[in-house]
């Protein structure tokens, strides 16, 4: 029986496996998500079709922290430095009003914004806060940490000179890092290169930041990839702006629905048929 074709996941915040060495982690993930991917295909009507092989490039244990190990507990007490101001961009993005001058601690404005997101969006405010104190810390530490920032993006490098993929699905974080990481290696080569969820255009915290430097507010296409397909749920609070602020060539922006309380996860997204529909012609 021929072995199904390997696509390589890139993953995004909030999946550090303590414990764990990095590849029972990558294995970890890459089961959890199999099925989701299964379900994607059938949601697409192509359950005829073999479904790809996920390989994860797990980089998660680079970015952790002494003070990152709790980054799902929505404190937003410590966040600090440029932390919070990945937060206050995310918040602006996300289109919450400035916050009034308020008494008491420092981080109140910042509670009042997520409690007005929390309302407005219909999401529980200590669901966000767990999001974006994940996306604070790890965007924080991958952006600031130039030698981490490296080997990050060598590990996913290798993962897809070792798999040699046709299609690459990069989430969240994980599409930041894939997209410096494809540029920084620019012999691999990928047929389709898939985000999700992702914040790749973040004005004020990640833009700004990616290497190679934007030139004239744009951002390039890694030398490599022939094409590159862009997905985001209108109600993921990561993918900010949804369409990566038309700031780079993608190829083909698609609205993918998959569920408020599952709005960000790679999950709700490996279970999308339009992801499925994305790859099929390459993932076969």
């Amino acid at each position: 029986m021929t072995d199904p074709t390997p696509v390589v996941a890139v993953h995004g915040i909030g999946n550090l496996q303590p414990g764990r060495a990095p590849a029972e982690a990558a294995a970890l993930l890459a089961a959890q998500w199999q099925p989701r991917l299964a379900a994607g295909y059938t949601a697409a009507g192509l359950p005829h079709l073999p479904v790809p092989r996920l390989e994860v490039a797990y980089y998660a244990h680079l970015l952790a922290e002494p003070q990152a190990q709790g980054a799902w507990d929505g404190d937003l007490d410590e966040l600090t430095g440029y932390q919070s101001v990945v937060a206050a961009a995310w918040l602006l993005a996300a289109g919450v009003p400035a916050p009034a001058e308020a008494q008491g601690p420092a981080t109140l404005p910042l509670r009042q914004a997520l409690g007005w997101l929390a309302a407005r969006r219909g999401v529980a405010a200590d669901t966000l806060g767990r999001v974006v104190v994940a996306l604070a810390r790890e965007v924080y530490v991958y952006l600031s940490r130039a030698e981490r920032r490296r080997r990050i993006r060598d590990t996913v490098a290798e993962a897809v000179r070792t798999h040699r993929p046709r299609v690459v699905l990069a989430h969240s974080l994980g599409s930041v890092v894939a997209y410096e990481a494809l540029h920084a290696h620019p012999d691999l080569e990928v047929d389709l290169l898939v985000t999700l969820g992702s914040p790749l255009g973040l004005p004020g915290a990640v833009f700004e930041a990616l290497e190679p430097e934007p030139r004239d507010g744009r951002g390039a296409r890694p030398p490599g990839v022939a094409r590159w397909v862009n997905l985001a749920d209108p109600g993921d609070l990561v993918a900010l702006p949804p369409r990566l602020g038309g700031r780079f060539p993608v190829d083909r922006h698609e609205e993918a629905y998959i569920g408020r309380m599952d709005f960000h996860t790679l999950g709700g997204y490996l279970g999308s048929g339009l992801t499925a529909t994305a790859m099929a012609a390459y993932a076969t």
